[in-house]
């Protein structure tokens, strides 16, 4: 068996991030950007064999993020492991102007998958040219990885010890040869932090409207999925792959009883009454329900209430107990719960960082900021 990327020495592959920092602790950004860019730079690292679609995913979720005065909020950008045409999986090249010293500027860096990895695909390793490529990347940077763009990111030891996910097809595999890594195989993307991954295809889209709604809040992002004509979140803990038959045009779905929902999203809602909606019983509205969304009414619900109660911290004054009722939590102390599990921070920070300028930050929801 060949050696792996962490038995490699030094100087063939890019340092490891607890190389760079005291183990647990996440890295901070080596100071301001030298060339003083006000928006976040994106670049897309373009590997021979890259899936086209998947190269398209940022430049196209990314670059329809605008503020309120229609300016992009981030710099896309793409790269390869050196200038000139990057081979696809298509019948179709791509040039690349940019070389690998592109992802020294990088804020945040898109690995989209490639069907041509070599040694990183078959033993977990860098060759000396990507080992070099990434040596660039600076501390501090995020790092995004869509399908087997994480073979890449597992292979320079940044997903060591952190979850991850990959194509479905593709989990057994990835799992045995980077056995540091935390592998959810069912999940459409994971969010560590300064590193992310997603599974294959559409779950790319998912992970990078994500992160614009990470970075400039679920306005934007909704905006974005409008303008791309996709559902504007799935969470990414919704199941990767739900293997089921083409149903039947004559069976009925639970769209009314989704529809039955968001227009009560502030009254408490029993399986019951959602079931009835659907002229189904209990068991049968729920079994249908997973089949159709990958996950239970409940976790749906809540996830609903939750993208509600966004839009109110972001949008309005509303004082967060009242947030909490207008969005079934009923109280605030079970929505900061929600929204904590959901998203990371509270009601009060969410509100802090994204509510539109102008709005009162001094709203007080008993959490102590």
């Amino acid at each position: 068996m060949e050696p792996s990327a962490q038995q490699q020495p030094p100087e063939q592959r890019p340092q490891q991030p607890s190389e760079q920092r005291p183990e647990g602790e996440r890295p901070e950004r080596s100071g301001p950007r030298p060339d003083g860019r006000a928006r976040h730079r994106v670049v897309v690292l373009a590997l021979t064999g890259l899936l086209p679609f998947e190269l398209g995913i940022p430049h196209r979720i990314f670059g329809r993020a605008k503020d309120p005065s229609g300016r992009p909020l981030y710099e896309i950008l793409t790269c390869g492991l050196a200038p000139g045409q990057v081979r696809t999986d298509a019948d179709f090249a791509i040039h690349v102007e940019h070389g690998p010293e592109l992802l020294a500027t990088a804020d945040t860096i898109v690995v989209p998958a490639s069907y041509e990895l070599g040694p990183v695909h078959e033993h977990g390793r860098l060759d000396g040219q990507l080992a070099a490529a990434l040596a660039h990347i600076r501390p501090g940077t995020r790092l995004v990885a869509i399908c087997t763009g994480g073979y890449v990111l597992a292979a320079a030891g940044y997903l060591d010890g952190r979850p991850a996910t990959t194509h479905w097809a593709c989990a057994e595999h990835f799992q045995r040869l980077f056995p540091a890594v935390r592998v959810d195989p069912g999940v459409l993307y994971t969010d560590d932090g300064d590193v992310l991954t997603s599974a294959g295809v559409a779950a790319g889209i998912d992970l990078c409207l994500h992160i614009v709604r990470r970075d400039h809040g679920a306005a934007v992002a909704n905006d974005v999925a409008r303008r791309t004509v996709v559902p504007p979140h799935r969470d990414g803990g919704q199941a990767q792959f739900i293997e089921r038959p083409m149903p039947e045009p004559q069976l009925a779905s639970t769209t009314a009883a989704r529809a039955f929902v968001l227009d009560r999203l502030h009254e408490p809602l029993r399986l019951t009454e959602l079931a009835r909606q659907e002229s189904m019983s209990v068991r049968t509205f729920t079994r249908r329900f997973r089949e159709e969304s990958g996950i239970s009414p409940g976790q749906w619900i809540t996830g609903q209430r939750v993208e509600r109660a966004r839009r109110l911290l972001e949008r309005t004054d509303l004082p967060v107990e009242q947030v909490a009722r207008e969005t079934g939590f009923g109280t605030a102390q079970s929505l900061r719960k929600h929204v904590q599990a959901a998203i990371g921070v509270s009601p009060t920070a969410y509100r802090r960082t994204f509510r539109s300028a102008g709005a009162d930050d001094g709203a007080d929801d008993g959490e102590g900021g």
